[in-house]
């Protein structure tokens, strides 16, 4: 494997201060980078887009699956400009690239108003003891779209 490119974490840091600078969100950049290219960009646009989903990383690797056109980053490397947050770190998981850098450490990002420990802590607990209630409803029918999956001949496997 090739060494870290500090340059791509200066990209994603970069962006980072310029889109927070902007308006867009937070202070949050990415890029991810195949054979030795940044295929793809992204930046914070929780805020603007009033979507809480639109982090830096899950932005960054919604443009670099379609630049590549499929939902796998195999072969490819995610700078960000911070620690993943466990939303981020899920998408990251389910995009599998190979490697991820990353500049500021999740205390850093507590230490000025974005602290995600709260949402780790939830996650140890068991559902009845969560702060969004979670309760099972239906589960006798909505088994019915996983054993049509099951059946499903033309499926997609990941």
């Amino acid at each position: 494997m090739t060494a870290p490119n500090p340059d791509f974490m200066r990209e994603a840091i970069r962006l980072s201060i310029e889109k927070m600078q902007a308006g867009f969100g937070g202070p949050f950049g990415a890029v991810v980078v195949k054979d030795g290219q940044i295929i793809a960009r992204g930046f914070n646009q929780v805020t603007t887009t009033h979507d809480p989903t639109c982090h830096a990383e899950v932005d960054a690797i919604r443009k670099a699956c379609q630049a590549l056109g499929t939902f796998q980053l195999e072969g490819c490397d995610l700078y960000t400009s911070c620690e993943p947050c466990p939303m981020c770190l899920g998408a990251i998981y389910w995009a599998r690239p190979a490697r991820v850098f990353y500049g500021n450490t999740k205390q850093d990002a507590a230490a000025v108003g974005f602290d995600d420990h709260f949402i780790y802590d939830e996650i140890d607990k068991p559902l009845s003891e969560r702060s969004i209630p979670m309760q099972q409803l239906l589960p006798e029918e909505a088994i019915a779209g996983f054993q049509a999956w099951e059946d499903h001949e033309s499926k997609t496997v990941y």
